[in-house]
């Protein structure tokens, strides 16, 4: 863990014990900071206790004595209502910050390199790091991809932090400005936070909009990026064909479209921002299309598990609303939809352009009903109720299309009906690919 010696001696208070608040205790514990932490809820204080985490109950504390917060993501300090122990902090005036500033206020010569935006964060995040990790840049990556980042380790000379941000921790760590930030969609309200150098997604209105704004002002450098429309000055994948623009010539870097673990409009533009930031830090254009073709891909996000009698199973359990699952339907043609689960408000509609690609849908969980009723007379469907018997009847039928079929898990839900999580249900359907092909092969 990175060492905070700022907090050494002082009263911190830590809400949140998930695995992002456990790793800030910890951190901060290990500075020799005295942490009172909490949770709301008694389980997760439970888990704290067992990890040597010392509990305070911070809605009945002395609030004259600790500085400062340090809040867990997901704990809301602002909308709709700040949390109440927030309330107290600020009326105290005790500074609210995330881990991402601490770890900002403790490695102030390292570059930091920020991926933020609706869809396409992960991706974005661990293509770079792979790429300038592959190009011998000492590059750790952390944030909402996972690794928390107050357990990555102190950075070596040279070395840089590629973090995967929400606007929501960018709000948390006010000292820290991104060296390189990647805007892929976002709201204007968080211009504030990025630093010399922007990468701008522009293939939706508001996004364009923020490249727009930023170029007007021309306090930064703003490269333009898209998957899918010529972006002037910047990188673009139209076609499919990954393209720096950035300079006085057009050169074609890597055909994108021969890479089966970046499928998609949408992956070209993730494409597209990771060639930009990675330029931006130095990395020639030879190197980054190199990692670009050695990169596995991201688990759950349209992983190839495997082909079976010339059937391609895909797994995009991370596709939990329906306007992630219909980024998946665009990028295949004769599709045996696996979906459902429990369902989060909206509609189908975002997939309305893509049902003609559906061969036949298989509908598991709580959404099972809904979804058969906004389907029916629009595509081929049956209620199968679970993953497991979702792969199985996709297995009988799929084999017979003769049309590169793909047996697609995109479920368009949350998974909370039937697992612990999409990362469960993702490794559930692995695991029944993973017994079909044992049969076939046997």
């Amino acid at each position: 863990m990175i060492p905070f010696s700022s907090f050494s001696g002082r009263i911190v208070a830590v809400l949140g014990l998930g695995r992002t608040g456990l790793s800030a205790a910890h951190a901060l514990m290990q500075s020799r900071a005295e942490v009172w932490a909490w949770d709301d809820d008694a389980a997760a204080r439970d888990t704290g206790a067992r990890a040597g985490v010392p509990l305070v109950d911070l809605t009945r504390c002395d609030w004259s004595m600790p500085n400062t917060l340090v809040l867990s993501p997901g704990i809301p300090h602002t909308h709709p209502r700040p949390h109440p122990v927030v309330t107290l902090a600020r009326d105290a005036g005790c500074e609210v910050i995330g881990d991402i500033e601490m770890l900002a206020r403790a490695q102030r010569d390292a570059t930091f390199i920020g991926v933020t935006g609706t869809n396409g964060k992960s991706t974005t995040t661990a293509l770079l790091g792979h790429i300038l990790n592959a190009a011998g840049r000492p590059t750790q990556v952390g944030g909402n991809i996972g690794v928390p980042v107050l357990n990555l380790q102190p950075a070596v000379p040279g070395g840089l932090f590629v973090l995967e941000v929400s606007s929501y921790q960018l709000e948390l760590a006010p000292s820290l400005t991104f060296d390189v930030a990647v805007l892929l969609n976002i709201s204007a309200d968080h211009l504030e936070h990025h630093g010399g150098m922007a990468v701008v997604g522009v293939d939706d209105g508001p996004s364009r909009a923020i490249f727009e704004k930023l170029r007007e002002t021309g306090e930064r450098a703003v490269i333009p990026i898209s998957g899918g429309r010529h972006a002037t000055g910047g990188v673009h994948a139209t076609d499919g064909v990954l393209r720096d623009v950035s300079a006085a010539e057009n050169t074609a870097v890597l055909d994108l479209r021969l890479l089966a673990h970046l499928p998609g409009g949408h992956n070209w533009q993730n494409a597209a921002a990771a060639f930009a930031a990675a330029r931006a830090v130095g990395v020639p254009p030879h190197a980054i299309a190199s990692g670009i073709q050695s990169f596995p891909g991201l688990r759950h996000r349209q992983e190839p598990v495997a082909t079976i009698d010339g059937v391609t199973y895909v797994n995009d359990s991370k596709a939990t609303n329906p306007d992630a699952a219909a980024k998946a339907l665009a990028c295949y043609d004769n599709i045996y939809w696996i979906a459902g689960g429990r369902a989060k408000e909206g509609g189908l509609e975002a997939m309305e352009p893509y049902l003609e690609r559906i061969r036949h849908a298989f509908l598991i969980g709580e959404a099972a009903d809904a979804f058969a009723a906004a389907l029916t007379g629009k595509v081929a469907l049956s209620k199968s109720g679970t993953l497991e018997a979702a792969v199985a009847e996709a297995r009988a039928l799929a084999p017979h299309d003769g049309r590169d079929a793909v047996v697609l898990l995109s479920p368009a839900c949350a998974s909370f009906d039937q697992f612990d999580n999409f990362e469960d249900r993702g490794d559930v359907f692995r695991a029944l690919v993973g017994a079909l092909r044992r049969v076939v092969d046997s």
